[in-house]
């Protein structure tokens, strides 16, 4: 692994942590309203890469398949999401609009909401290290300009998603430096989750398509059954709509920018 790489994957963490050090900045809770446009802004990052960043470099890899060209991409979108869907299924967590999964676990509510980030990172890790493989590997559609915008966007994601986690530990009365601390370790996963893809993608490069698209319905999943329900609910959900539109956006250009 490249030192290039190494900092590729870690660009995301450091997102996540940077947002988990908001509880030193801000106040002991983030309002509804913030909250609301904190995470539609990643759901619009995160809609944006999996496209421009994943789906797309996965059918320009199986192109030479002619009108068929789509199945790698159809088959690893939809086991991405079937795999999510199972660990939603046996993970014990809260969803980011705090209704519990039910009585099947014991869990502490705090507990709960730093699984639920942690469960979440997963396929964000997955994705940096897909991309990464396939620049690695020489992958036609992936350029080192493109796997790094798609690390900058993760981690501009990323950053609202750590203050999410600590910000509401911090109001139920923990300390700043145990806040943070969870915050940070939530996003421990996705490092790790995008090194082992990488070591994994490295021995098997003509299933890039597969795995590019794998990573992108795991991320679509989120955004579906977390994010948007979150920001498109109750009070102040034009703000969460509008962050969305802007962080598509973002995600967009630096793709299309750096790509």
């Amino acid at each position: 692994m490249t030192a290039e790489t190494l900092i590729g994957i870690l660009i995301p963490f450091a997102g996540t942590s940077l947002g988990a050090a908001m509880v030193f900045v801000l106040r002991r809770s983030i309002s509804e309203q913030l909250q609301k446009i904190l995470t539609g802004f990643a759901a619009g990052v995160m809609v944006a890469a999996s496209f421009w960043s994943l789906l797309e470099p996965a059918l320009e890899s199986s192109a030479a398949m002619g009108r068929l060209s789509f199945l790698p991409a159809a088959a690893g979108f939809l086991v991405g999401v079937g795999f999510l869907l199972l660990l939603d299924v046996i993970t014990p967590h809260m969803h980011f609009n705090n209704e519990d999964e039910g009585p099947r676990s014991g869990l502490r509510r705090t507990t709960k909401l730093i699984l639920a980030v942690t469960l979440h990172n997963i396929p964000e890790g997955m994705a940096v290290g897909v991309v990464y493989a396939g620049f690695l590997s020489g992958n036609a559609g992936i350029s080192a300009a493109g796997a790094l915008a798609l690390a900058l966007g993760i981690a501009i994601q990323n950053f609202p998603e750590g203050a999410i986690v600590s910000m509401p530990l911090r109001a139920e009365g923990m300390a700043k430096g145990k806040t943070f601390l969870y915050g940070v370790l939530s996003g421990v996963v996705e490092p790790l989750a995008a090194a082992v893809t990488i070591l994994a993608a490295g021995t098997v490069t003509p299933v890039m398509p597969y795995l590019l698209a794998f990573a992108a319905g795991a991320m679509m999943y989120v955004v579906v059954e977390e994010l948007i329900p979150e920001m498109s609910e109750g009070r102040h959900s034009n703000a969460g709509t509008i962050a969305f539109s802007l962080g598509f956006v973002v995600m967009m250009a630096l793709d299309v920018a750096l790509g």
